[in-house]
C-alpha cells in the first residue's frame, strides 16, 4: 500500500504545482508586458529626500529659529521609530506607494537619485526631468523660452494622444518651460483662470480673482482642484501637476510649515489616487510618476539649494500603478539620474521618446517576475524591501 508521502499521491502533486507555477509565471510575464494607458506625472518643489524617508528632522523640529511651536510640531510629527515617524509625514506614501509601487533615492540603502544639470534650481530641474537633457547652457529662474522639447510636448504630437495632455502648475514660469505658445498640451498655470464651464470651476475662478495679492506661485489646493476638476470632466490621459508651495516654505525658513504642505501634498495624491482608482476610466490603467525637481542643503543649509550647496542635486522618485511591480523602497540599486525621467514617462506608455538632444535613456525598472521570485534585481541590481 502506497503512503500519502510518496508514490502515486507525490507525483500528481508535483505536476499540480508545476502547472500552478506556471500559470503564475504566465501571468506575472502577461502583466510585466503590460503598458499604462494613462500617466500622471506629479512634482512638489525642492523636497528633500531625507523628510520622504526618515520623516521629520529632529535637530530642524527642535530649532525654534525654524518652528514656531516646537513641541506642537513633535506632537503632530514626531515618532522615536523612523518608519512611524514617516508614516505620520506622508501616509500615503508609506502605507500605499512604498506597498503597492517603488520608491527610490533612499541614500542610507544604497538608492540614489541625482539629478545631472550643473544649476541646481527649479527651471534646469523642470527642463531637465521634462525634457531629459540636463542643458549646460545657463537657465534663470526667469520667464525665458525652453530650448528643448519636453516628454508632454513630444506625447501631444503623438496623434494617441491628441487633446488628452494636459498639465496644471503652480509656479507661473511653467508656460515658458512648456513652451506655451508653440505646445499642443493643455496647460493652466499660476493665477491663470481655468478655461471651463464647470460651476465648480466658476467658483475656482472667482476665489483666484479674490487672493488679494498674487505671488509666482498660486496656492497648491487652487491648482490641485484645478487639475481634479479637469481630470473628472475631461479624462486627459497625460497629467502633469506641479505643485510648488513645500519650496516657498522652505526659502522662507518654515519647516513647521513645510512640513504642514508635505503632508497636505500627501493627501492631494492619495485623493488623486482614489479618484483614478473609482473611476473606470482610469483604474488600474493608470501610472502615478512621483518626483521633485531639486534637492536642498543638509542640516540648517537646508533653506537653500544651488551647485555649491551639498545636498541639491539629491532626489527621489516613487512609481506606482498596474504596470508598476510592487517592489516597495528600493535598496542597494544602480544610480537614476533625472534626465532618465522623460523617457521612463514615454516607456511606460509604450512610447520611444525622440529627441534631437543627448537625452537619458529609460529606467530599468525590475518585472514583476523578479519581485514574486524574491530574488536579486538583474536589470536594477537591486534587492527588494517591501515595507509592512
Amino acid at each position: 500500500m502506497r503512503t500519502r508521502s510518496g508514490g502515486c499521491f507525490a507525483k500528481p502533486f508535483a505536476m499540480k504545482t508545476r502547472f500552478c507555477v506556471g500559470l503564475l509565471l504566465f501571468a506575472l510575464v502577461s502583466k510585466a508586458q503590460e503598458k499604462a494607458q494613462n500617466l500622471f506625472i506629479i512634482t512638489t518643489d525642492g523636497v528633500r529626500w531625507q523628510e520622504i524617508f526618515n520623516g521629520a528632522d529632529s535637530l530642524l523640529l527642535s530649532n525654534p529659529h525654524f518652528v514656531n511651536d516646537t513641541a506642537l510640531a513633535k506632537r503632530l510629527y514626531w515618532d522615536d521609530s523612523q518608519n512611524e515617524r514617516r508614516k505620520k509625514l506622508l501616509p500615503f506614501f508609506w502605507n500605499v506607494l512604498a506597498k503597492e509601487g517603488q520608491l527610490y533615492g533612499n541614500r542610507q540603502k544604497e538608492s540614489r537619485v541625482n539629478v545631472k544639470n550643473i544649476y541646481k534650481i527649479s527651471y534646469p530641474g523642470y527642463n531637465e526631468l521634462l525634457s531629459g537633457y540636463p542643458d549646460p547652457l545657463p537657465i534663470l529662474n526667469a520667464p525665458q523660452q525652453n530650448r528643448n522639447k519636453t516628454v508632454l510636448e513630444f506625447l501631444a504630437e503623438n496623434p494617441a494622444f491628441n487633446d488628452s495632455v494636459a498639465s496644471f502648475t503652480s509656479w507661473n514660469v511653467f508656460p515658458f518651460i512648456l513652451n506655451k505658445t508653440k505646445s499642443c498640451v493643455k496647460q493652466n498655470c499660476g493665477y491663470e483662470n481655468v478655461d471651463d464651464t464647470t460651476e465648480s470651476v466658476d467658483v475656482l475662478n472667482r476665489v483666484q480673482n479674490g487672493v488679494p495679492q498674487k505671488n509666482k506661485t498660486r496656492y497648491d489646493l487652487l491648482t490641485f482642484f484645478a487639475a481634479k476638476q479637469y481630470i473628472r470632466q475631461h479624462h486627459p490621459r497625460v497629467v502633469f501637476l506641479s505643485l510648488g508651495e513645500t519650496d516657498e516654505f522652505a526659502h522662507q525658513g518654515r519647516y513647521d510649515l513645510y512640513l504642514q504642505q508635505l503632508s497636505a501634498v500627501d493627501k492631494m495624491i492619495a485623493e488623486l489616487w482614489y479618484a483614478a482608482q473609482t473611476d473606470p476610466v482610469y483604474k488600474d490603467k493608470t501610472t502615478f510618476l512621483l518626483s521633485t525637481d531639486h534637492g536642498r542643503g543638509r542640516s540648517e543649509r537646508w533653506t537653500t539649494h544651488h551647485a555649491f550647496i551639498r545636498g541639491s542635486g539629491e532626489i527621489w522618485l516613487g512609481l506606482l500603478g498596474g504596470n508598476i511591480a510592487p517592489a516597495g523602497e528600493m535598496q542597494g540599486v544602480n544610480t537614476i539620474f533625472q534626465n532618465q525621467v522623460a523617457a521612463t514617462a514615454a516607456f511606460l506608455l509604450g512610447e520611444e521618446f525622440r529627441s534631437n538632444r543627448n537625452t537619458g535613456k529609460p529606467i530599468n525598472l525590475p518585472s514583476q517576475i523578479e519581485v514574486a521570485a524574491g530574488t536579486k534585481l538583474s536589470g536594477a541590481n537591486a534587492t527588494v524591501s517591501v515595507n509592512k
